[in-house]
């Protein structure tokens, strides 16, 4: 096989996946073996008043929204992964933003996902006092940067 068989379409988008899935569970097993799930929350302050590290299950999606919807998100968390994985596989040949950003979509997806599909909910713990901004992780902050990757590459298409 030449060298040219073996490129991979869209590498960023499966380093970019590959980093955030990772990441994210990685986070969550240190926060699964270092915290006990009580109420109300066991945290430990890192910025006291500003920074938290605070264990809390949220059986909803981004910001507890849909709270004990998690038999219907798990299937939703699926079939974006899916879709993703096939617009990687078959789709075109991206700009690397678009790549980067497709590939933390489904980096954050997978890692939410793969806890509803688990345990049917999904393990936050970044807890940012300063702002009163709802716990979340790893996952949830790759959804955002590829969400500001796509709006970069759509704004810099234009």
């Amino acid at each position: 096989m030449s060298s040219q068989q073996l490129k991979i379409k869209n590498p960023l988008f499966w380093w970019a996946s590959s980093l955030a899935l990772i990441s994210d569970r990685l986070t969550k097993e240190w926060i699964l073996a270092t915290y006990a799930l009580t109420v109300p929350p066991q945290t430990t302050p890192i910025i006291p008043g500003v920074f938290h590290i605070t264990y809390v299950a949220n059986t909803g999606a981004a910001f507890s929204l849909f709270a004990n919807g998690s038999l219907w998100l798990r299937w939703l968390s699926l079939i974006v992964s899916l879709g993703l994985i096939v617009w990687g596989v078959l789709g075109p040949r991206l700009d690397r933003w678009q790549q980067v950003g497709y590939g933390c979509l489904l980096g954050g997806a997978l890692g939410n996902g793969i806890d509803r599909f688990l345990t049917g909910e999904v393990v936050d713990f970044l807890d940012f006092r300063l702002i009163q901004f709802p716990v979340f992780n790893v996952a949830d902050i790759a959804i955002n940067i590829g969400i500001a990757c796509l709006l970069w590459s759509a704004w810099r298409q234009r």
